[in-house]
């Protein structure tokens, strides 16, 4: 059985969903024989880079390819390209594991040798590439000047920053197309499509699917490897109680009681939600997230406009409470909440729940360790050392830091143990004598 997002990819140009601009270019310059000999692909993940190199590569070497550019799929050059089997002129290299300057050496070395025949291309595709070294890419910087004929490199990123950090002179030699991030309604038609081709008596409902997009999070691997979970979670339709079930998101009737206790004026609802929220093992980013997007809907439709990409349930919700919040107020809210979000991911669920139980701020972010207690994590760390020197001064041991190389202990101390009473009490002493004035500001032998 193989996965949905291996077995529905892309074979042609025309098949990379909302990469037009990646696919027009390339497919021009197969056509008209002016491929480039370096590519440099960047975009988020899931997006098509690899996929996209793979068809380039399709294409250069295609024994029956079109007038305009696109490869059969179908010959045995597309297919062993397209599975990713062993093939003499088409490389893939992971630049994770293959990083050094003796890799690229390798590469560079192996790109000198002509194609299987004088019709094909050499071409290498090099994942993640921002994986590199900065040796490694100097190795590569004359082979990418100056290239053998009829090889084609195409190196694929999520982080081209890190390229323009590391390798910048790189950038100049190579041309670069900058995939976009799939869109919701882009990525619901694909599974539409995948489920139809699939078969077998399958369906999923338009709710479920837009789910599926959202969490994608404009990924169409990602979408496809959701719904390949999904479908194997059990029998039946695709709904979206089951994509939340299998996702763990937050049901619409939680960011119903948030819309109910904001407009009826309900403080102390606030405090049983997070409550309910904590029970259930939810995320409260996540959740702060989706409460934005719930205010964000309200305020389009108290506008007058149709929010889209919701579910059915949670857009009737937002109509029924539209009318009675006022634009100003849901701006305010988004404010709270945009300022909120940053510091729950920040700090974590514990952190989050302390904040909003309130009670005791300080004894909740004092045991997450939040940014609001760094002076007692601080102080506490610098008693701890206090009573590290006192009990190696008292049991004739030197109080060794990490950094420092330990010293002899003075021959005159005495080698016995202090306890914990008498170490607080030392503590307690040299604070009062460096307060009056009479201490050193150290300990004396």
């Amino acid at each position: 059985m193989i996965a949905l997002a291996r077995k529905y990819r892309p074979k042609r140009f025309a098949d990379l969903v909302a990469q037009d601009h990646v696919a027009a270019a390339l497919r021009g310059a197969v056509a008209q024989n002016r491929a480039a000999h370096g590519y440099l692909f960047a975009g988020p993940r899931g997006v098509g880079k690899t996929t996209a190199a793979r068809i380039l590569a399709m294409a250069l070497n295609c024994e029956r390819r079109t007038d305009a550019g696109e490869p059969c799929g179908v010959c045995g050059s597309c297919t062993r390209i397209w599975v990713g089997a062993a093939d003499l002129d088409v490389v893939e290299l992971d630049a994770a594991s293959n990083r050094g300057v003796d890799d690229a050496r390798d590469l560079r070395e192996r790109a000198m040798y002509a194609a299987s025949t004088e019709a094909r291309f050499k071409v290498y595709i090099v994942d993640e590439a921002h994986m590199l070294t900065r040796e490694a890419w100097n190795a590569l910087l004359k082979v990418l000047e100056e290239p053998p004929p009829r090889v084609v490199f195409v190196f694929a990123t999520t982080e081209p920053q890190k390229i323009v950090q590391s390798a910048a002179p790189i950038l100049s030699r190579l041309q670069r197309f900058d995939f976009r991030r799939i869109g919701p309604h882009a990525i619901v038609a694909r599974l539409k499509e995948v489920i139809a081709a699939e078969g077998g008596g399958l369906a999923a409902a338009d709710d479920a699917l837009h789910l599926i997009a959202k969490s994608a999070g404009g990924g169409m691997r990602d979408a496809l490897s959701v719904l390949d979970q999904v479908l194997s979670f059990g029998e039946g339709p695709v709904t979206v109680a089951r994509v939340r079930e299998v996702l763990g998101l937050i049901a619409d009737d939680i960011y119903g009681e948030m819309l109910r206790l904001v407009t009826e004026r309900d403080p102390p609802a606030v405090f049983a939600l997070v409550d309910r929220l904590m029970e259930a093992g939810a995320d409260l980013g996540e959740f702060v997230s989706g409460a934005g997007e719930t205010l964000r809907a309200v305020l389009l439709a108290g506008l007058g406009g149709e929010p889209a990409g919701l579910t059915e349930g949670l857009q009737e919700l937002v109509r029924r409470y539209a009318p009675r919040l006022a634009p100003p107020d849901v701006v305010r809210l988004l404010t709270v909440l945009s300022e909120a979000e940053g510091q729950i991911r920040s700090s974590g669920n514990d952190g989050a729940d302390g904040g909003a139980r309130g009670g005791d701020r300080g004894v909740e972010r004092r045991r997450t360790g939040g940014p609001a207690d760094r002076r007692t994590e601080s102080s506490g760390r610098l008693g701890a050392s206090r009573c590290s020197a006192v009990f190696a001064y008292q049991s004739g041991r030197p109080a060794v830091r990490p950094s420092a190389r330990a010293r002899p202990a003075h021959p005159r101390s005495p080698a016995r143990p202090v306890a914990a009473g008498r170490c607080r009490r030392a503590c307690a002493e040299s604070d009062a004598r460096r307060a009056s004035g009479r201490h050193g500001g150290g300990l004396r032998r």
